[in-house]
């Protein structure tokens, strides 16, 4: 009875922290719906300024990564004496923070590749081939498998944030997470330089992804099936180049908006 009253009580200590990064997570998953609707499929950096697309990154992220990590910073919370909703904050800003920071390398990579796709059919493909290759090869590095195995398992980051101090605390805690996190995901992340930046059927699939690579049982089995995929995208988008929409343009050259 105690153990049930304990775990109940745990539960109803963590839900208002987990609401509330699900909330972050609705309200970037709306606004990316509504550019989506408003710009449709777009091919890398074509007419967006470096500002602009930062933005839109920092959306994909929250939107895509958050829900992944709710458990983690949920367990977080509930372990710090000042005030939670002053560590959410900090938490969530030093998280977004990091992958903010990517979304600059990620538009100078975004802009190169689409320099390059320009230049003929074959270079869209063979950028979109080498694109692949590199999420499908990352899936099996160490490194991917470190960092999943401490999303995974996160207790030995927790007992280690337990006994940071100091005032930015909670920033330097969504950092180091969010910096195991970009180790962990990155890859994937890439990914949508080839489906196309605002292609939210991607976002919600490999959103999936990286959720269930982190909480489900089999998440290792799945990140070296990912791989797999990955790897045959690179032979199939030869044939099939409509696979990477964010680099292959149609026979006419433009991308229409969605309704």
């Amino acid at each position: 009875m105690h153990l049930t009253n304990g775990t109940q009580s745990s539960l109803s200590h963590m839900r208002p922290f987990a609401a509330a990064l699900l909330l972050i997570a609705g309200g970037a998953w709306l606004a990316l719906a509504l550019q989506a609707g408003s710009m449709g499929l777009m091919p890398v950096t074509m007419g967006v300024a470096m500002p602009s697309f930062v933005v839109m990154w920092t959306l994909m992220v929250a939107a895509m990564m958050v829900p992944s990590i709710t458990p983690l910073a949920s367990r977080y919370l509930r372990t710090i004496e000042s005030p939670r909703s002053f560590g959410l904050l900090g938490f969530t800003a030093g998280y977004l923070g990091v992958w903010t920071t990517t979304g600059v390398l990620a538009f100078a990579l975004a802009w190169l590749a689409g320099r390059i796709a320009a230049t003929s059919p074959l270079a869209a493909t063979v950028t979109a081939a080498a694109i692949f290759a590199i999420g499908g090869i990352y899936q099996f590095t160490p490194l991917k498998d470190r960092c999943l195995a401490r999303c995974r398992v996160p207790i030995a980051l927790l007992l280690r944030y337990a006994s940071w101090r100091g005032s930015l605390r909670h920033l330097r805690v969504g950092v180091h997470h969010g910096a195991y996190c970009l180790g962990c995901c990155w890859s994937l992340m890439l990914l949508m330089l080839a489906f196309g930046v605002m292609n939210i059927g991607a976002m919600l699939l490999l959103a999936a992804v990286v959720a269930l690579e982190k909480v489900w049982t089999h998440g290792v089995l799945l990140s070296r099936l990912v791989g797999v995929a990955c790897c045959a995208l690179v032979v199939a988008v030869l044939w099939m180049p409509g696979l990477a929409p964010g680099l292959i343009l149609p026979a006419n050259g433009m991308l229409m908006p969605g309704p």
